[in-house]
């Protein structure tokens, strides 16, 4: 089965993801801590730790929200 690069999210550090299931504490939202062949999450309810697959995280994914990054952020004038 070849790699389709659509099928997978774009994801970078720092990234919020909410998940089709609650997490068992009841929590939908997930910080991206670490990425490679698997990619770390950690609650933003109880603060669990888990790795999952690029494809398993891919599956679960229902809403993908991007960190803020601080250089497209304009400084308040003074």
């Amino acid at each position: 089965m070849g790699y389709n690069a659509n099928m997978l999210p774009e994801i970078s550090l720092g990234d919020r993801v909410k998940l089709r299931k609650p997490h068992p504490c009841g929590g939908y939202m997930w910080k991206i801590v670490r990425l490679g062949a698997d990619i770390g999450l950690v609650c933003e309810t109880c603060g669990h730790r888990v790795l999952l697959s690029r494809r398993e995280l891919a599956h679960r994914i229902k809403l993908l929200l991007p960190a803020a990054d601080p250089a497209q952020q304009k400084e308040p004038p003074a």
